[in-house]
């Protein structure tokens, strides 16, 4: 009897000495630290890469904005009768490598004033397979008028592992929109 319970007693020893040890080893500890904190850093990288390209995104649409505004401004879109898929074409070509061309929302009026100037972001209407059902008008106005241009495009964002996202619109894009108000100049209209 006393063999048996000396024979439980040095089991009983081993097995708390191989937990202390177990205890005491710390080669996986760096992996364990890893992966407490792996979710939340993948998270920030790629918040942070989302938030870089849709700003940059912004910007690339905003510098369009202000190069192609010109055209009307001056008088050459309304002079060359630009229609509103040929005023799109020349817009295009400033944004192709980044965005989708025939995703892009062009909306040209005129206004009686610069307070009564809608440069608000529209609400967008989607039909049943998505597409966008609202319809821009292209009035790029005569010499003298005042005119906002807005041009808008979804940019496709995506939800990081810890649900990080930067949609503003129902389906899940963020809605980009850049804008220009101007008062045309007095420009000679071609007969």
């Amino acid at each position: 009897m006393w063999a048996i319970l000396k024979s439980r007693l040095a089991s009983g020893r081993k097995r708390t000495a191989m937990a202390a040890r177990f205890a005491r080893r710390e080669d996986g500890a760096a992996a364990l630290e890893f992966a407490i904190v792996a979710a939340p850093f993948f998270a920030i990288v790629l918040a942070t890469l989302q938030t870089s390209l849709a700003f940059f995104a912004g910007q690339v649409l905003e510098s369009a904005v202000a190069d192609s505004s010109r055209e009307i401004l001056t008088g050459t879109a309304q002079n060359a009768s630009l229609t509103q898929s040929a005023f799109a074409t020349a817009v295009c070509g400033k944004v192709q490598a980044l965005f989708n061309c025939n995703n892009l929302m062009i909306d040209v009026q005129t206004a009686a004033s610069f307070g009564a100037a809608n440069t608000s972001m529209p609400t967008l209407t989607f039909n049943g397979s998505g597409a966008v059902t609202n319809s821009w008008s292209f009035q790029p106005g005569n010499p003298g008028d005042i005119v906002v241009m807005r041009v808008m495009y979804q940019w496709p964002v995506f939800l990081g592992p810890l649900g990080m996202g930067l949609s503003n619109e129902s389906n899940g894009n963020l809605l980009l929109m850049a804008t220009a108000t101007f008062k045309n100049e007095p420009f000679l209209v071609a007969p």
